[in-house]
């Protein structure tokens, strides 16, 4: 399955991938070579760097490692494909643009869904995965509310949550998203280690320190800063901190790196 990353943070933070590392992830150590993808946001604007070639070899990665960006929030994909051939239409994250914001969703798992049973209105896919259908589907339930100014976050939360919920009982659904106000992580369960499709989905990590230079460094970034308070989501654990595992069906979002809203939701499992 792929793995994701991303931070909130309380100020515009240098994230630095540790090239070694996250290049052993992308089809080395990991079988992660369907392409990779990193979203920097900039306000309420996102810069989007996606490749379909593996991390592992990729002289981009390179040039990222020595053109840093600052930024509150990034959200990061590495693909193992499987729903849709390699190709650049089918890398993640994607992104589409409503009122003047970009909108960026990445997503873990395999969703076993009849995307022509989807009622798709304003937004289409690009490319023919799984994740890009939900993510159209999702631009489509929040367009209404969006109009002059963002709608509160209340609502917000409520449609970004129906929408998870709804894809969730068709497998791993473990997804990461931003209006480029706040970053949404909901996650279900994933392939574990042992090989059993089970929670978690992700695990989070609440950092509110100074930037140490001698602290534990993330084995997939590196951050600097001030004062910062920020919070980590991931796929398994980069750090020996204690990250925190989601539970099954939880709801986390994040502004300036504090949680705003932090929430288990309850199906009936048949």
């Amino acid at each position: 399955m792929c793995e994701l990353f991303a931070i909130s943070s309380k100020t515009p933070t240098r994230v630095t991938f540790s090239l070694e590392e996250f290049k052993r992830h992308g089809c080395l150590t990991g079988p992660h070579c369907d392409g990779w993808g990193l979203a920097f946001y900039e306000g309420a604007n996102a810069q989007v760097f996606r490749e379909t070639e593996p991390a592992a070899g990729s002289g981009w990665m390179d040039f990222l490692q020595h053109h840093q960006h600052r930024s509150q929030c990034v959200i990061s994909h590495i693909r193992l494909g499987t729903q849709g051939g390699r190709s650049l239409r089918n890398t993640q994250p994607f992104s589409r643009e409503l009122h003047g914001r970009t909108h960026v969703f990445a997503h873990n798992g395999d969703l076993k869904f009849s995307k022509s049973a989807l009622q798709l209105s304003h937004f289409s896919p690009i490319g023919d995965t799984d994740s890009e259908y939900v993510f159209c589907y999702l631009m489509d339930q929040i367009a209404s509310l969006w109009q002059n100014e963002p709608p509160s976050l209340a609502h917000r939360r409520t449609v970004v949550n129906d929408v998870f919920m709804r894809f969730a009982p068709f497998g791993p659904a473990n997804f990461l998203y931003s209006d480029g106000d706040c970053l949404y992580a909901f996650a279900n369960m994933r392939t574990q280690e042992n090989g059993k499709i089970e929670p978690p989905g992700l695990y989070y990590l609440c950092r509110h320190c100074a930037f140490d230079p001698n602290a534990i460094p993330l084995s997939g970034a590196q951050l600097e800063g001030d004062i910062q308070k920020i919070v980590l989501f991931a796929s398994v654990p980069l750090s020996d901190e204690d990250w925190v595992p989601f539970e099954r069906d939880q709801l986390i979002v994040t502004r300036g790196g504090q949680i705003q809203h932090q929430a288990l939701e309850q199906r009936t499992r048949g």
